[in-house]
């Protein structure tokens, strides 16, 4: 768009004048909200949002990413088949470098044959193609190198934009803490040169945030991040501005709820990280272990928790080959 439609288009909606109904369905169009899988669907999502899933290690972060990004990369429907998707590109920026491309490719097949309720075929390998492609990977090994790749995110989806006509709709971060404690223990972060300067812990997140934020005003998108919790037994508790509820949710919750009073998870983030998240989901292990149907094994439960907004009640998942199943 040229300057002096840009300046027309912007004069056009200051002298405007629309209903709440038409600023409503503008906004929705403009960012809709996003059908994500369980347990993140409780809360309705659009472009604009920073999701964090925090939680100890293991409790199934990464495969509820893998999950999310299965069900973004999937088409809605091709050729007269609906499979469920919802055709959207993925950019995923791995910090701990632990992600596991066959694992998505194996998610990414259950759902297709789940579809068409049969082995693989030549169709179905081409809409494996065509949803990898809607799928970007980063691998960052230190805080230098993330900072980098912020800086180069927004040409990127640019390029991909002009390819392939579409641009990222969602940015996931796997884990955001990955390298927390390697720059405390570092006096400050050396960038080359003499005249740079040198980045302190709490000068990183600053810069990652601010560029986070330039990324998302110039292409709106869906921000999904992962955090490791610690234990601790004093500082700021994830819970301590909420009060309990009684017990509810999709299963008895009573002896869950005691069993989330202690130990509580510290958080270390800095503040300018915190006011960043908009939403927060809590996961963790249980010591259940549930026989699904059609499986002679027990697979480990895990217990999810929204804390911003707080929702009066749990979640209990649990993680096959084929992805992240609720338990009712």
């Amino acid at each position: 768009m040229s300057e002096a439609a840009a300046a027309a288009a912007t004069k056009s909606w200051i002298n405007g004048d629309e209903s709440a109904r038409q600023m409503l369905g503008r906004a929705q169009a403009s960012r809709p909200s996003l059908s994500l899988p369980a347990p993140l669907h409780r809360i309705p999502l659009r472009a604009g949002n920073v999701v964090e899933i925090a939680g100890p290690s293991p409790s199934a972060k990464t495969q509820l990413l893998i999950q999310t990004a299965v069900s973004c990369i999937l088409p809605k429907e091709r050729n007269g088949v609906h499979y469920g998707g919802l055709g959207h590109s993925v950019l995923f920026v791995d910090l701990d470098c632990r992600f596991d491309v066959l694992r998505l490719v194996e998610m990414l097949r259950h759902r297709i044959v789940q579809v068409n309720g049969c082995s693989c075929t030549a169709d179905d390998e081409e809409i494996l193609k065509l949803s990898m492609r809607q799928f970007s990977y980063i691998r960052c090994y230190d805080s230098c190198e993330l900072l980098a790749a912020l800086k180069t995110l927004h040409h990127r989806l640019e390029k991909e934009k002009e390819s392939n006509g579409i641009g990222g709709h969602l940015l996931m971060i796997d884990s955001i803490g990955a390298f927390h404690w390697v720059d405390r223990a570092s006096t400050s972060l050396p960038l080359g040169g003499k005249n740079r300067k040198y980045l302190s812990l709490q000068n990183v997140l600053e810069v990652v945030v601010e560029d986070l934020r330039k990324l998302m005003s110039a292409h709106p998108m869906l921000v999904i991040v992962t955090k490791a919790t610690i234990v601790g037994t004093t500082g700021n508790d994830f819970r301590r501005n909420y009060k309990r509820w009684p017990s509810a949710g999709t299963f008895d919750a009573s002896s869950e709820l005691e069993g989330l009073r202690e130990p509580y998870f510290r958080e270390y983030m800095p503040p300018i990280w915190q006011s960043f998240v908009t939403h927060r989901i809590l996961v963790r292990g249980s010591d259940d272990h549930i026989a699904m149907p059609k499986s002679q094994e027990n697979n480990t439960a895990y217990v999810s928790e929204w804390l911003l907004p707080r929702l009066n009640f749990l979640d209990k998942f649990v993680v096959r080959n084929a992805g992240v199943f609720l338990v009712s």
